[in-house]
């Protein structure tokens, strides 16, 4: 995997969009030639074994292959929703609507976009050419783009509930997480720390791959009354030190230290996040290198958390990358 920079190649602007994205990077599909293009969104938690989309895209000839799940009607607000006739063609796709019409089956749902899309090569750069001369576009791929190859009669859906990945069981099959606003990022999380996790990261069958730094495993020390390392239904990685503190229904990046007499529960902490002597954090997520002084308390005072911090709709606490904390 290649990761490339943003790019000015089509004029002196950087990318305006996501389809402007794909549109400013035209010189690797001219370098690679591919015959299909997969496009997946990077906010998005889920398990998938993308040749079972791709080989229902060849078979039904189709210019775009949306992958869609039912979601519930009260989430239609934030995603792109899809109103898909027989075969599976989609007769409409539109992006974060204000009003849906529920699924025939399941009048409480509608089929929104995963934002994963195959599309056929030469369809897309017909398309992003087509886009880019269009100057009321916004240049996106869910709200231009697709309902633009969905009006084509191009656009056709895959059922993510089909997909069959190894060593998952029917209870994760279609587990599938946005993770685009604070509250289901915190969400997110809290599904892998339960006892019998939906989304479970210890499938052997289908690994999830990511880059580890060279660091000591976590550590737990102290074990005297009052002075105890203990993490429960937790995920420590690796280089934490919980020293005499106590860890609940969290989540600890690399290098997090907690300290003796501190207590967190139902929050992620990021790299080298520092929990002082005594301090309390519940229902937070605190980003890299924040100190958090000895006795302080984040999610103890809903008012003084507003007055200090930013806070979720569902109450969690935030607080930014390296913020000084009083």
């Amino acid at each position: 995997m290649t990761c490339i920079p943003a790019q000015m190649r089509r004029g002196p602007h950087w990318f305006s969009g996501s389809a402007d994205a794909i549109f400013q990077n035209f010189n690797l599909l001219r370098d690679e030639r591919p015959d299909y293009i997969f496009v997946f969104g990077a906010d998005h938690i889920y398990r998938m074994d993308p040749s079972q989309m791709l080989a229902e895209h060849k078979a039904s000839g189709a210019a775009v292959t949306v992958a869609g799940i039912p979601v519930p009607s009260t989430e239609a607000y934030a995603l792109g929703i899809i109103d898909a006739g027989p075969g599976q063609r989609i007769r409409r796709f539109v992006e974060k609507p204000s009003d849906t019409t529920g699924l025939e089956y399941s009048p409480g749902k509608v089929l929104a976009s995963m934002g994963n899309y195959v599309f056929t090569a030469e369809a897309l750069v017909d398309a992003l050419v087509r886009d880019a001369e269009n100057p009321g576009s916004k240049h996106d791929v869910g709200g231009d783009i697709i309902p633009m190859m969905a009006k084509d009669g191009g656009a056709f859906v895959y059922d993510f509930d089909t997909n069959e990945v190894p060593g998952t069981t029917d209870r994760e099959r279609g587990y599938w997480r946005d993770v685009g606003t604070l509250d289901s990022y915190y969400d997110g999380h809290m599904d892998l720390v339960s006892v019998h996790p939906v989304f479970n990261l210890y499938n052997e069958h289908w690994p999830i791959y990511s880059w580890h730094q060279p660091l000591p495993p976590a550590k737990f020390v102290f074990d005297e009354e009052g002075r105890r390392g203990t993490a429960l239904d937790s995920l420590v990685s690796e280089g934490a030190i919980v020293s005499g503190g106590t860890v609940r229904k969290s989540i600890l990046s690399t290098r997090v230290f907690v300290h003796s007499g501190a207590q967190v529960d139902g929050s992620v902490l990021m790299e080298r996040v520092d929990v002082g002597r005594g301090a309390v954090v519940r229902n937070a997520i605190i980003d890299k290198n924040v100190l958090i002084p000895p006795g302080y308390r984040i999610g103890c005072d809903p008012v003084a958390d507003a007055e200090r911090f930013t806070v979720s709709a569902n109450g969690v606490v935030v607080i930014g990358k390296g913020q000084k904390l009083d």
